[in-house]
């Protein structure tokens, strides 16, 4: 519950249980979702071989000389996962398919839209299918698409209420707590049918290096060929389901207009006001350079990159690094490789999570049981990570049995979710007593957070720095499997959210994967110990910190409120 408010408010402070109830009788109203909705039934694109990004799979496969029907390459820099996205709009000819849970309305993402309409205007299918909790507030303005040309745009549960304010929005939606809880967390992107984008980042400066504030330390992976297909007949299945709402169907191209955010303080012609940055604060996007791009098929692309000032307030101005247009796909390591692909049916949705545990084997239980065969080395990233009593037995059961298990994840500091932290720090100890490796995430970084594990470099203490906070979701099995997805190891992804994720079985990825990782461990994160039957935090190496035996980095305040939401708040819920 508190997570949500999070997400929807931006605050990190949650409201407690009696405070949340009152308020939601005093703002509840009696909206309600329309009965009858046209939904056209449309799937994807039957025969990708035709187009210019399917022949040129064809001839990566050729190439490779493989068995195997479908290639990978690691998306870990946020260079690589925003211009891989815009590289697949431009290349695009058929279709696109973009399925997420939350997409924000800000700088990168206005440039993707910019290529999403470009794309639409030369006969491109844009379908793009959004869970509907972070649609409120300035993020309303991307359900302007919906109005444009050869683009769809559908919302998948979506709350009856207003959307002029996120936090009176997620109030008044407390009546109907189920439905509030249970949210489309999938994130899919596919062009053609034939190359696909999957993992744990959303859309938005925070998830691409772009914020001044915290940006999100992540990992995506490009695939292409049969895998691709597969993640379309997955969305395919969520977009032609009865809980996806075409945009018109709730409202009109005036109402979502008429909550536009009023831009103020504009210092120069032709600046854009940053809807991110904090109060005061003007951002301007400059055409710095022309950079030489090619798409799948070879053709040269020309295209700009941008350079992004903001003014803080005092006057100090900050740089936020700029991202070309493109890249040339065929320049990437691809390997191609066996794989499976894991997703929830979209009727765990309309479920309470006593029905999805009885009747309904989820990404997560898939999960679970990979995980339970590692014979040597198990290696967790998880954004969020609360294990529940399930998952602890499971990790009792592979330390007797002499596998290594290490997991990373946010700490207190570094995690959006505060009351999340709350649920993990009840099984950290057992964890810890049991001999499984954690490591928290370090806050602080110096520069900006450009790829997973940049905090490997990170030296220099909080003065002018970008904050990061991990959200990446991947797990490594015996050096051999690799898993990324959208879920995380905790009873919210395996019994609220519907998920999706990606099994490959790949020593050469699972290396790479490894490399990316372990640097963050050894000089991004602390190490988590007891001593004396009592936490101790070892600091990073090179860090020039000293081992604290109190949460790194977290306010007194932020220490206490955690400790009140603890004994309070059921696992699933956070």
């Amino acid at each position: 519950m508190q997570r949500v408010f999070k997400s929807l408010t931006g605050h990190t402070r949650p409201a407690t249980w009696h405070w949340s109830l009152l308020l939601a009788l005093l703002f509840s109203g009696c909206a309600a979702l329309p009965n009858e909705v046209a939904r056209p039934v449309s799937t994807a694109l039957a025969s990708p071989s035709g187009t210019a990004l399917g022949q040129a799979v064809a001839a990566r496969a050729r190439a490779a000389g493989t068995r195997n029907d479908s290639g990978f390459a690691l998306v870990s820099s946020v260079e690589l996962a925003f211009t891989s996205r815009m590289t697949l709009i431009k290349a695009a000819q058929k279709t696109l398919d973009l399925q997420y849970y939350a997409v924000h309305f800000d700088d990168s993402t206005e440039r993707l839209f910019e290529a999403l309409k470009e794309a639409a205007n030369r006969g491109v299918r844009v379908r793009i299918l959004l869970d509907d909790f972070n649609t409120a507030g300035k993020n309303a303005q991307v359900l302007k698409l919906a109005f444009e040309k050869n683009i769809e745009l559908r919302l998948f549960n979506p709350l009856p209420s207003s959307r002029a304010s996120p936090f009176f929005r997620i109030i008044s939606s407390l009546s109907d707590i189920d439905r509030l809880q249970r949210r489309m967390h999938n994130k899919i992107f596919v062009a053609d049918n034939v190359v696909a984008i999957t993992g744990g980042r959303n859309l938005g400066d925070t998830y691409f290096g772009q914020s001044e504030g915290t940006n999100f330390v992540d990992l995506d992976v490009l695939a292409e060929g049969r895998i691709a297909q597969d993640l379309s007949r997955s969305f395919d299945q969520y977009w032609n389901n009865p809980l996806a709402y075409p945009v018109q169907s709730l409202m009109t191209a005036k109402e979502i207009e008429a909550m536009k955010p009023k831009a103020s303080n504009v210092q120069q012609a032709g600046a854009a006001i940053d809807l991110d940055a904090p109060a005061g604060s003007v951002a301007t996007s400059t055409a710095t350079k022309v950079v030489n791009g090619g798409d799948p098929s070879g053709s040269s692309i020309n295209a700009t990159t941008t350079t992004r000032t903001v003014t803080l307030p005092g006057g100090l101005t900050t740089t936020i690094p700029a991202l070309p247009d493109v890249i040339d796909l065929r320049q990437l390591p691809w390997t191609w490789a066996p794989s499976v692909m894991l997703v929830d049916k979209p009727s765990k949705i309309a479920m309470d999570a006593d029905s999805v545990e009885e009747s309904q084997d989820t990404v997560v239980d898939g999960l679970l049981s990979l995980m339970s065969q590692a014979q040597k080395d198990l290696l967790i990233v998880s954004a969020y990570f609360v294990p529940g009593q399930q998952m602890m037995k499971q990790f009792a059961d592979l330390r007797q049995r002499g596998v290594r298990v290490r997991v990373l994840t946010n700490s207190l500091a570094s995690n959006d979710a505060p009351a999340a932290h709350a649920g993990y720090a009840r099984y950290r100890q057992a964890l810890i007593a049991m001999g499984i490796e954690i490591y928290e995430m370090r806050t602080e970084q110096a520069g900006s957070v450009s790829a997973f594990g940049s905090a490997a470099g990170s030296t220099g203490g909080s003065s002018g720095a970008s904050r990061a906070s991990l959200h990446a979701k991947a797990v490594v099995i015996d050096s051999k499997l690799l898993v990324i997805g959208s879920m995380n190891l905790d009873l919210r992804s395996k019994l609220q959210n519907s998920e999706v994720a990606i099994v490959i079985r790949s020593a050469k990825l699972s290396a790479e994967a490894t490399r990316l990782i372990e640097p963050g461990l050894a000089r991004g994160a602390y190490r988590v110990e007891l001593e004396g039957g009592q936490l101790v935090w070892r600091a990073p190496q090179g860090s020039g910190l000293k081992d604290t035996r109190t949460e790194p980095d977290a306010s007194l305040g932020l220490r206490l409120m955690v400790d009140l939401i603890a004994p309070f708040a059921p696992d699933e819920m956070l």
